[in-house]
């Protein structure tokens, strides 16, 4: 059975159209009018063995804010999606990941429960054309859309550049893990019965 979500989202800041299959190559067709961020886009996907399309159009005369909190929502209700019942799936996922002088860690907990711990700082105002005050609010768009629980924490690390592409490398791998199939998991992992 498919693992895959189309989800398309327009408001007057924003038209966004993404199809995202869980169980891909890690092909990736990104364009979101901010390079820098397709390129972290294209990490995601190829590390995280995901297929990902996205288009995006925004109002970036204004700035990236818009266009990039609101591709973190179309991508976390994506993932959603994509997910169903959850059945199956190993729920939690984790990567240490290092990057040249940089390490990165990612935890995530698919409970249906929202919450973003971002522990890192930047000292730069942006690379390239993305803000970097952007990646938290990226994140956490994910964080709250896909209702996951989500740690990042930067370990080490001076190279902005390193860090902000660590962190979604990292979060590529972690989701792939938790998302991954555990065959002696045939029901839901939840005492509850529910995620």
């Amino acid at each position: 059975m498919a693992r895959e979500a189309n989800v398309n989202r327009t408001t007057k800041e924003t038209n966004i159209s993404l199809r995202l299959n869980l169980d891909g190559n890690g092909n990736a067709q990104v364009d979101t009018g901010i390079g820098f961020f397709d390129h972290m886009l294209e990490g995601f996907a190829k590390h995280g063995f995901f297929d990902l399309e996205i288009k995006t159009e925004g109002d970036l005369a204004v700035d990236g804010h818009h266009t990039i909190e609101d591709t973190g929502i179309v991508l976390g209700s994506a993932i959603k999606k994509s997910l169903g019942d959850k059945k199956g799936i190993r729920r939690y996922g984790s990567c240490i990941l290092p990057m040249d002088e940089t390490l990165v860690l990612c935890a995530i907990d698919l409970s249906g429960r929202p919450y973003l711990v971002f522990d890192a700082e930047f000292t730069t105002d942006r690379v390239g054309y993305m803000e970097t005050e952007m990646v938290k609010e990226f994140f956490y768009a994910i964080s709250y859309k896909a209702k996951l629980n989500l740690h990042i924490k930067v370990l080490s690390g001076t190279n902005n550049h390193h860090i902000i592409e660590g962190m979604f490398k990292a979060f590529a791998r972690a989701l792939d893990e938790a998302t991954g199939i555990d065959r002696r998991n045939t029901g839901i992992l939840s005492t509850k019965g529910s995620l």
